[in-house]
C-alpha cells in the first residue's frame, strides 16, 4: 500500500506503481493507492485528480482503496498512513511503503517475517531535540515506553553509548510491514493519539509535527515484538528500493542505478504525458534540471546531513518539490 491524492503524490504513485512493475515483474501481490476522500477533516478535495492519473494506476494493476480520515487528515496528512492501514484486507500480510519510494529491485527476494515488524533505518536524529536544561533521550523515550506499559531496557541497541540519539529505537516511517493491517493500523492510532492528545510531562517541549508518526512507530514495533533486526540489511533502502524524497534530493545522492531506474521508467509516452503534468517532474526528470542539480555533487563525498544538500540544491536555484 502507497498514500495518492491530489498534487504531488499521486505523480509519485505512478512512479512507484511504474517502478515495481519493471524491477519485480512476478510480483504476485496487490498494490492498493489509499486515497482520502473528501469530508469535514480536509478543507478541499484530496482525492487523486484527472481521469488521465486514474487510467494511468489502473492500467499499472493498481486498485484504488478508498478511506476516510476520522483524526488527522489536513492538520497532519502523514496520519493517512496510519488511518489508511484500515481500509486493507484484514489478517492479510502487508507492507507500507511512502510513496516516494523508487522500487530498484526484485521485490519478490525480500525475506518478510511478517511476525515481526520493523520499518525504515534510513533516517537521522531528528526526535527528540534535547534542551539543555530539559529531559534527556533516555528520560524522553522512558517516558513514552511506561506510558504504554512496555519494556524500555530491551528495546536499546547496546551498540551505541547512552544518550545518543542511535541508542534508541528509532526509524523513519518510509515503510513498515506486519501480519495484520487492522491490529498493527489500531494500534498504532491509538498510542499516536495518545501521545498527541496526552503526552506526558518529559515532551511537553517536543515538537510532533511532523515527527507524530516515527514517535509512535518504534513503541508499536516493539509491542509486537518487532525491532532493528528483523530484515537483512542493504536490501529495502538499498538493493531493492529507494526511498528519495523529493526528486532534486535523488539526483543529488542517489546511485546510478536509482538513476538509471528512474529515467527508464518513466521514459515510455503513456507514463511520461501524465508525468509531466507535474512541474517539478516535466523539469527534473524530462528537460535535464535533476542532471544539473547532479553535477553539483560528489556521490563519493556528499555532505553528511541532508539539510546541507538541500541548502546547497537552493543556493543553486534548482530546489523543486
Amino acid at each position: 500500500m502507497i498514500i495518492g491524492q491530489g498534487g504531488r503524490l499521486q505523480y509519485e504513485a505512478v512512479i512507484f506503481a511504474a517502478s515495481l512493475r519493471a524491477m519485480s515483474p512476478g510480483f504476485a501481490g496487490r498494490l492498493f493507492i489509499a486515497e482520502p476522500q473528501p469530508g469535514p477533516m480536509w478543507d478541499g478535495d484530496p482525492r487523486v485528480r484527472g481521469d488521465e492519473t486514474h487510467n494511468l494506476l489502473e492500467r499499472l494493476g493498481c486498485e484504488i482503496l478508498p478511506f476516510e480520515n476520522r483524526h488527522f487528515g489536513q492538520a497532519y496528512p502523514y496520519g493517512n498512513k496510519i488511518e489508511a492501514l484500515m481500509a486493507l484486507p484484514k489478517d492479510e500480510p502487508f507492507v507500507f511503503f511512502d510513496s516516494d519510494t523508487l522500487i530498484t529491485g526484485d521485490l519478490g527476494l525480500m525475506p518478510f517475517d511478517f511476525n515481526r515488524p520493523t520499518a525504515s533505518l534510513r533516517r537521522e536524529g531528528t526526535w527528540p531535540q534535547i534542551e539543555l536544561y530539559g529531559p534527556g533521550y533516555s528520560a524522553t523515550w522512558k517516558s513514552l515506553y511506561d506510558k504504554f506499559g512496555l519494556d524500555f531496557e530491551s528495546s536499546l541497541d547496546p551498540k551505541w553509548p547512552d544518550e545518543f540519539w542511535r541508542h534508541y529505537l528509532y526509524f523513519n516511517a518510509g515503510y513498515f510491514f506486519y501480519k495484520c493491517p487492522h491490529v498493527f493500523g489500531q494500534r498504532f492510532l491509538d498510542y499516536a493519539l495518545a501521545i498527541r492528545d496526552d503526552p506526558p510531562p518529559e515532551i511537553i517541549c517536543q515538537e510532533l509535527d511532523p515527527w507524530l508518526d516515527q514517535v509512535a512507530l518504534p513503541l508499536v514495533i516493539h509491542s509486537f515484538g518487532g525491532g532493528y533486526d528483523a530484515l537483512p540489511q542493504g536490501l529495502l533502502d538499498g538493493e531493492i528500493s529507494c526511498h528519495y524524497r523529493m526528486l532534486p534530493l535523488l539526483y543529488a545522492r542517489e546511485s546510478d542505478h536509482v538513476i538509471k531506474v528512474l529515467e527508464e521508467i518513466t521514459a515510455p509516452n503513456w507514463i511520461k504525458k501524465v508525468l509531466k503534468q507535474h512541474d517539478a517532474m516535466k523539469r527534473m526528470i524530462y528537460q535535464g534540471r535533476g542532471r544539473k542539480v547532479r553535477a553539483l555533487f560528489d556521490q563519493n563525498d556528499l555532505p553528511r546531513k541532508e539539510q546541507a544538500i538541500r541548502n546547497k540544491i537552493k543556493r543553486n536555484g534548482f530546489w523543486m518539490r
